[in-house]
């Protein structure tokens, strides 16, 4: 199964050579924000709010200090803007008081942040500290971890676990990217290109519909 794995990784590669994080930033903080603002919204969406915001606001600090109905305003476009700006001011809160005004940098200390889960601490890890310590489960790579039959599991926590059995930990970083351009350019949640697919032969979904 990993040498399958590992050929599916080779191809992807080969597909999307400059696969890599859509969202912008220029420190790990502005990352923290980037991700909790790109949940339920596009990559694309956040990228055109954020450069106005860390143009004033940047650091946990400012988060910390700026007036929530402002912060509500300025992140509205992402939706979910209620919530998204209650834990963006209680994660900076967090950070000044409690890890000295610098984004803590282990799994485990991220996800004790407002607002921060485990996928949102594997792409802050990733992207922020260089560091792949599991594979970031979001719709795409869901999608495409049941078709390829290398999970059957609904819930994202269960599904990384699956996952982590059958990459090897020099893989994790590839797939955090190329499952999602994957997910965004081919195998896409509505009329999916399976015929242009370069893995449908590992594809159970388009196997079992080719027979």
């Amino acid at each position: 199964m990993k040498k399958q794995n590992t050929e599916i990784v080779k191809i992807l590669k080969d597909t999307y050579p400059d696969a890599k994080c859509s969202l912008d930033f220029k420190t790990p903080f502005e990352m923290v924000v980037a991700v909790m603002l790109s949940a339920q919204c596009t990559d694309e969406r956040v990228n055109r709010t954020t450069p106005s915001i860390f143009a004033k606001y940047s650091t946990p600090k400012d988060f910390a200090e700026i007036d929530i109905e402002e912060l509500e305003r300025l992140i509205h476009p992402c939706g979910f803007y209620k919530n998204k700006a209650k834990n963006i001011k209680a994660c900076a809160k967090m950070i000044m008081e409690k890890y000295n005004g610098e984004v803590p940098k282990t799994m485990e200390e991220l996800m004790k942040l407002p607002g921060v889960g485990r996928k949102s601490a594997n792409v802050v890890m990733l992207e922020a500290f260089g560091e792949a310590k599991g594979i970031a489960v979001d719709t795409h790579c869901k999608r495409i971890a049941n078709k390829l039959g290398l999970s059957k599991e609904k819930e994202p926590e269960k599904i990384e676990q699956d996952l982590l059995k059958y990459f090897d930990k020099s893989e994790y970083k590839d797939i955090n990217h190329l499952f999602i351009w994957h997910g965004r350019n081919i195998c896409t949640a509505r009329s999916p290109k399976c015929a242009d697919c370069p893995i449908n032969k590992y594809c159970r979904e388009y196997i079992k519909t080719n027979k």
